[in-house]
């Protein structure tokens, strides 16, 4: 049963800010329950960073995501029914491959779902004590690695978290499992492997969260590999954006609505709930309003409503976007990329299937994050590519390819006064070139070429500085500290049925609804409980 009547002249039970795909999350959830939802985004594209558009004739491009790793391993996919709304994946496998070096006559390591044919690939490149130290980092760290999920799948409360942890092997002492937990992910790669260019791809692969793998607390970014051997990334068939086209489905299947093209203003709390403006006036009743976009965006919105200034601007401090995480080019090609180092009896499409790890030695990335923290561009780019064409021949029209180019770590602030309408040609052909060393012929394969600068993201889609975790994903702005303690239960403190969701909140960016979740959740348990619930409930310090 609603909570509310739907009386054309009552509120909404809910509108939600942007159309993001943990905004839709929350969105359906709260629609599940019978509740009336409006869904308000200024872009004319539902999905936020998940979603694909046509770039170039007959090719359907992401916008942001590519691959999907944590949604699949959340359970939402399932509790939405989201296949029965068209949603459908393909398996990644083999889900990762890390080419040799250039003139290298060593073969390149193949990363599959199948931890025995891994460790063959590791021992024929690195050697047979490797692919043993391989085994044992997956047998520790899977399991390790399915607790953090569970810590993701609620807000980061003391309970909640101890509760997700509980019972995990401690045989070496609590303090032993502890420090293996806040070391960086540099050191638990030197713990385990000798050899560089292994370490190197693994520590390639933990870095898409963000962070250098030299900041302590990113080991579990090391070891979220671990847990590629149970389900590895998915790719949705049709593009990124078939996530979100299945959220919207299914929040139209319980009468939500999305509006497109009207962005919100203004976000005022009144006596018996909130009045949420638009770009083209509305003025929308609402009795609880969810915020999917930027936290630095929210906290504009509510001062646009009358919100404390002195105590937002103290919030604005605290939070950290950073310099910015990179830039992409989105290619349409003849061919897929061809690698020497790949397996001989491995087609293109094999090799290509998942996330090509173009990163052979760590000392490259060190020094593309720290260029990047003085303005400079990265002196040799740090490459991932994916050309998921080869397994969804959807997405590209026949004897064409799709490749994506993700490169890190580019800074959103340029030194020297320069800009990126002057750099984002230049920097797109070296990074085309880093490819083309790896896998010759590559750049002579291109045919269309859509770059996305740290500017351009920003100005796309609204990810402020270009950082498309919205926020650092550093120790310090990580579970309970995320964005800053005082927001990071999904509620703003004053600001009573407000709720916040997205890649600003716990557990952060990457693909995996669980914020949405989580704060649909909290606003139906506020619901349930009532205003004196509410007051007594107090965000984890």
């Amino acid at each position: 049963m609603p909570e509310f009547t739907r009386a054309a002249d009552a509120r909404l039970d809910a509108v939600v800010v942007g159309s993001g795909h943990n905004a839709l999350v929350s969105a359906c959830y709260l629609a599940r329950s019978g509740w009336s939802v409006e869904v308000l985004e200024r872009d004319t594209v539902v999905g936020g960073a998940v979603s694909t558009v046509e770039r170039f004739p007959g090719h359907k491009v992401d916008r942001g995501s590519s691959a999907h790793i944590m949604i699949r391993h959340t359970g939402i996919i399932e509790e939405l029914d989201l296949a029965a709304h068209g949603l459908r994946y393909i398996d990644c496998d083999p889900w990762a491959f890390a080419p040799a070096p250039a003139g290298s006559d060593r073969p390149g390591i193949v990363f599959h779902r199948s931890l025995d044919r891994t460790c063959r690939s590791i021992e024929e490149s690195c050697g047979a004590a490797d692919a043993d130290a391989y085994r044992r980092f997956v047998r520790t760290w899977g399991p390790r690695t399915e607790r953090v999920m569970r810590a993701f799948a609620a807000p980061p409360t003391g309970g909640h978290l101890l509760r997700s942890f509980w019972g995990l092997d401690t045989s070496g002492g609590g303090s032993e499992i502890s420090r293996e937990f806040l070391t960086s992910g540099d050191a638990l790669l030197d713990e385990y492997f000798d050899s560089e260019p292994l370490k190197a791809a693994l520590a390639w692969f933990g870095a898409q969260s963000g962070p250098p793998m030299s900041e302590p607390g990113t080991a579990p970014m090391v070891g979220f590999a671990a847990l590629m051997h149970t389900l590895p990334p998915g790719r949705a068939v049709g593009g990124s954006g078939a996530l979100t086209a299945a959220l919207a489905a299914r929040l139209a299947s319980d009468g939500g609505t999305v509006t497109l093209g009207d962005g919100v203003t203004e976000l005022r709390k009144d006596s018996d709930g909130w009045t949420v403006v638009t770009e083209s006036g509305r003025r929308i009743r609402a009795r609880r309003v969810v915020a999917g976009c930027h936290v630095l965006t929210t906290l504009d919105l509510l001062e646009r409503g009358g919100y404390d200034r002195a105590t937002l601007d103290r919030w604005r401090r605290r939070i950290r976007v950073g310099p910015g995480i990179g830039m992409v080019l989105r290619l349409g090609t003849d061919a897929l990329p061809s690698y020497p180092s790949a397996p001989s009896d491995a087609t293109d499409a094999t090799a290509t299937s998942g996330l090509q790890l173009l990163v052979s030695d760590r000392a490259q990335l060190r020094t593309a994050h720290g260029a990047a923290l003085a303005g400079e561009l990265p002196p040799e780019p740090a490459v991932l590519a994916m050309s998921f064409s080869g397994i969804d021949p959807t997405i590209a029209p026949a004897g064409e390819h799709q490749v994506t180019l993700w490169s890190q770590w580019h800074p959103y602030a340029l030194s020297g006064g320069r800009n990126w309408a002057d750099l984002g040609e230049s920097e797109a052909d070296r990074i085309v070139a880093s490819v083309d060393a790896l896998a010759p012929g590559f750049a002579d394969s291109v045919r269309h070429r859509h770059i996305q600068t740290p500017a351009d993201i920003e100005r796309e889609m609204g990810l402020i500085g270009g950082n498309v975790m919205h926020v650092e994903m550093s120790l310090d702005q990580m579970f309970m500290w995320r964005p800053i303690p005082e927001l990071s239960a999904h509620r703003v403190p004053d600001a009573e049925n407000l709720y916040l969701t997205g890649a600003s909140t716990h557990p952060g960016g990457g693909v995996s609804g669980s914020s949405g979740r989580s704060a649909a959740r909290v606003a139906l348990s506020d619901a349930r409980g009532g205003r004196l619930r509410q007051a007594l409930r107090k965000p984890f310090r």
